[in-house]
């Protein structure tokens, strides 16, 4: 082999990045760090405003945590008001859906864990949170999100991102996941979720896919993909003891280089969205009955979703009900959206909801990882110039290989919302009042410090 082909291995085999390691959370102000350049994020409201532009809106979707610092929005002077009316809206459609009485303000009050009897409310919380966090950060600062480059949500998260977008309001979307959602509450009863693994290399995905219907081919219960969280890392949801059955036979899978295929189970349960056991409840046609029978649908969003259904920019004016059918049942494909969102050249990443966790942590996973490879001189040559060549032309990031534009993980900054907001100060918020009510009045400040 030539010398320069030798050289070129050498370089490519730094790229390998090994996701499956613990990950550092991201700390309480949103900062999150990663190789040898430190991630600065944008501290005023007027600094995120300039870089709306090169900023992708993340949303959070369920997880064992949905309140977050929610409480503290309610109590809030000027932020309490606009929350409480988006969640009394979405109080509204929950109660109509489930035909119980919901209030959700209450709910958040009540400071309960989440769990699966209180599933819609939770869904309910989460969309309502998210939405309410960009209504302040465009009321009370003056910064709009929908000029943001793009978005992407998890799970619940994309439904969110849907409603924002301006592809359904509110009212036309939520109620179709809240009336499906005690099934799908009631299908975890019997649900183990496990983590499967490498430590290093990809993963196969079609070779899980294939032994999980295998198993569920036994007739003694199904199991699927629910997500692929990264090369190498796989949520599967399985019944009974299918989990147990994957775990014996995991050998089957052959990974890189020899690397074993391992599995965690995790602890909490979880409903089956996104996997083939919704397929029990009917879950994917009625929810596509639901979707032809309600309003919206019919333009872009904006900003851009990429999907976690397909992986990538899939909406277009008029097939947003398909790709929410598939939703259901299609495992979510958040490795590939990150990969796409880095590729894409977007320099900050606002994460929205309450307590995000899933997302951040993955970003600071692959920062973390990616870091150590660019203290090589050559890598931190080429990291530095593709973190900025994306960011000047967005042309770059269509022609470059996955592998290289996975070295701008550790130069992206990162915004933790509902911290960024919680932590401006007072006088800094745009607040109209007369006497002692808020309303109309004040004139919004022009420059606001932060």
């Amino acid at each position: 082999m030539k010398d320069s082909e030798n050289r070129w291995l050498r370089r490519k085999s730094l790229l390998e990045v090994d996701l499956s390691k613990p990950a550092l959370s991201a700390s309480k102000s949103g900062r999150m760090t990663g190789g040898s350049t430190p991630v600065s994020k944008p501290s005023s409201p007027a600094d995120l405003r300039r870089r709306m532009n090169s900023t992708v809106i993340a949303f959070r979707g369920f997880d064992v945590d949905n309140l977050g610092r929610s409480i503290e929005f309610l109590d809030h002077p000027r932020f309490g008001p606009i929350v409480l009316k988006v969640l009394d809206e979405a109080s509204i459609l929950c109660s109509d859906a489930i035909h119980t009485k919901v209030d959700l303000a209450s709910h958040i009050r009540a400071g309960l864990r989440s769990n699966l009897d209180f599933f819609p409310q939770d869904v309910a919380t989460i969309v309502a949170m998210e939405l309410a966090q960009l209504e302040i950060l465009e009321e009370c600062f003056e910064v709009n999100a929908h000029e943001a480059r793009l978005s992407f949500g998890y799970s619940i998260g994309e439904l969110s991102a849907l409603v924002f977008g301006g592809v359904y309001s509110l009212e036309q979307l939520l109620p179709i996941p809240l009336a499906l959602a005690p099934d799908c509450a009631e299908l975890a009863a019997d649900l183990t979720m496990g983590v499967l693994f490498t430590r290093g290399p990809a993963l196969p995905m079609d070779e899980v896919e294939r032994l999980c219907r295998a198993i569920s081919s036994e007739g003694k219960g199904l199991i699927g993909p629910s997500a692929f969280l990264s090369p190498n890392t796989a949520l599967i949801l399985g019944q009974g003891d299918t989990i147990d059955r994957l775990d014996e036979s995991k050998g089957e899978i052959v990974a890189h280089k020899g690397h074993k295929v391992l599995l965690r189970r995790n602890s909490n349960r979880w409903p089956p969205l996104h996997s083939p056991l919704v397929w029990q409840r009917s879950i994917p046609n009625r929810t596509a009955i639901s979707l032809y029978r309600t309003g919206g649908g019919v333009q872009k969003p904006t900003p851009m979703i990429l999907s976690c259904v397909t992986g990538d920019a899939s909406y277009t004016a008029g097939n947003s009900r398909e790709i929410l059918t598939d939703w259901t049942d299609h495992p979510q494909r958040l490795w590939d959206v990150i990969d796409r969102t880095l590729a894409m050249g977007s320099d900050v990443v606002v994460h929205v909801g309450p307590r995000p966790n899933l997302i951040p942590s993955t970003f600071t996973r692959l920062a973390n990882n990616v870091g150590r490879y660019l203290g090589h001189p050559y890598m931190k040559m080429i990291g530095r110039g593709v973190a900025s060549g994306l960011g000047r032309n967005a042309w770059l990031g269509r022609i470059l290989p996955s592998s290289t534009t996975l070295l701008r993980a550790p130069y992206l900054s990162h915004v933790i919302l509902e911290d960024w907001l919680l932590e401006q100060p007072i006088s800094t918020v745009s607040v109209r009042m007369t006497g002692t009510s808020l309303a109309e009045g004040i004139p919004p400040v022009e420059e606001l410090a932060g």
